[in-house]
């Protein structure tokens, strides 16, 4: 093993040994190198008279670039375009998104967590946590109704062992209850991640103040039985929250320092919250409990530096340059809230038209009040075959989800587009119901 990595290793152990355990093999082996670089790093301070050190071509001392590309910008220098971008980000980037999260998260105040680190989007976030911390046979919780993304990045990439548990209870909320068995379940292991997806990806659902509470709570009971957690939650609809009992702050406000045997990380982003999907500009931000927590920071922060070096070496310069740029605009917040108005706007109208009463025989609708989404529970259709029909006859997409669940995305359907959207389904619905008895 490389040195630097033993190093971090000890660094960690030294600090807590809870932590240390939940690394990867692969976790373990990580390290920045100090090589071009840090040489690179040094020159650009010191090297006054010429820096032959980067690996970039210049021109007048500024990056060299083509007048086809920076015509497409507007009075945004070179600098902050064509350069690489530090491996864990642009600094000043990232202490904008840290005020940013104490902002929109105040019960933050007071506790630990770490300089957020740029990813390239939220799913590299979670792969770099994949990669940090799973090892073949690994547990991962996850609710029934999740992100399909979570199995490609956790299950195929690092064969991690996913038990499931229901999303919703009897009274259509969070289900705690499930949690915890599935907790109970995989305490056979000493470490078990878990993932907290609020606004949830398929069904629009987030949870309350009082489910939040509950949640640390079950947590808390599986912490003093002697496992250690890794808890990720994927924020990546921050915000999108359309109903007064949504709990409006990220529950990693309240993971954050809860227990030595813990950790919480936070992926969130430009990609949803600020309407940027193809900047490809997300964060990962850590959080623990236990003593000198910013040492575990430090160590992780460049682990997770090596594993950014070793795969896309860094993030889009333009993306983070334009977003920094956009957080210190005066404007930025009214413009935000009338994009959020928009979309409250069409999650009201689709509650609204899901209130039909001929709509009831057809389909039960799983509760949602945030996001971008919303699912419909079929009543004896299959999800496939009415996707194929509504596109094949009405040329209507939607997404099936399992054998009997349609994902519908609201965000990307116009507010005087609803109503109609509803109703081919059902009659579409009818046709199938028809076909069927005919067969």
């Amino acid at each position: 093993m490389n040195p630097l990595a033993i190093q971090l290793n000890e660094s960690i152990r030294e600090t807590n040994e809870h932590v240390y355990a939940m690394l990867s093999a692969l976790g373990r082996e990580l390290f920045f190198p100090q090589g071009i670089l840090t040489q690179s790093a040094e020159a650009n301070s010191s090297a006054t008279r010429c820096n032959a050190t980067i690996g970039i071509a210049t021109e007048n001392t500024s990056p060299m670039y083509l007048p086809a590309l920076m015509d497409r910008f507007n009075d945004m220098p070179a600098e902050k375009l064509f350069n690489y971008a530090p491996a864990t980000g642009l600094l000043p980037l990232r202490s904008a998104w840290r005020s940013h999260l104490l902002e929109a998260n105040p019960s933050l105040a007071g506790r630990t967590f770490s300089l957020p680190i740029v990813t390239a989007g939220i799913t590299h976030g979670l792969s770099l946590a994949a990669d940090l911390f799973f090892n073949a046979g690994d547990v991962l919780v996850l609710p029934d109704k999740m992100w399909g993304n979570y199995r490609l990045t956790f299950d195929v990439r690092r064969a991690a062992e996913v038990v499931t548990y229901p999303l919703f209870n009897g009274a259509g909320g969070f289900n705690v209850d499930g949690l915890a068995g599935a907790l109970r379940s995989a305490s056979r292991k000493p470490k078990v991640g878990v993932i907290f997806n609020f606004p949830n990806n398929p069904t629009g659902y987030s949870i309350s103040r009082e489910e939040a509470l509950a949640i640390v709570e079950v947590l808390e009971a599986a912490l003093e039985q002697g496992i250690s957690i890794l808890a990720m939650v994927d924020d990546a609809y921050f915000g999108l929250f359309y109903e007064d009992s949504v709990m409006r702050e990220s529950l990693f406000a309240m993971l954050a320092g809860l227990h030595p045997h813990l950790l919480a990380l936070k992926l969130d982003g430009a990609t949803k919250e600020d309407f940027a999907w193809g900047f490809r500009v997300g964060f990962i931000t850590f959080a623990c409990g236990g003593r000198n927590p910013e040492t575990i920071y430090g160590a992780l922060e460049t682990k997770v530096a090596g594993a950014i070096r070793s795969t896309v070496s860094n993030c889009s310069m333009p993306g983070q340059s334009i977003l920094l740029a956009a957080l210190s605009d005066a404007g930025i917040a009214d413009q935000k809230l009338e994009k959020y108005r928009i979309l409250k706007e069409r999650a009201d109208r689709v509650k609204a038209a899901l209130a039909t009463e001929k709509y009831k025989s057809i389909w039960e609708p799983y509760p949602f009040n945030s996001g971008y989404f919303m699912c419909l529970r079929l009543k004896g259709l299959p999800a496939e075959e009415l996707r194929l029909h509504l596109l094949q006859k009405h040329g209507v997409g939607v997404i099936a989800l399992g054998e009997e669940d349609i994902r519908i995305a609201f965000s990307c359907v116009e507010l005087e587009e609803i109503e109609d959207l509803f109703e081919v389904l059902y009659i579409a619905c009818e046709e199938l119901k028809a076909q069927r008895s005919n067969a």
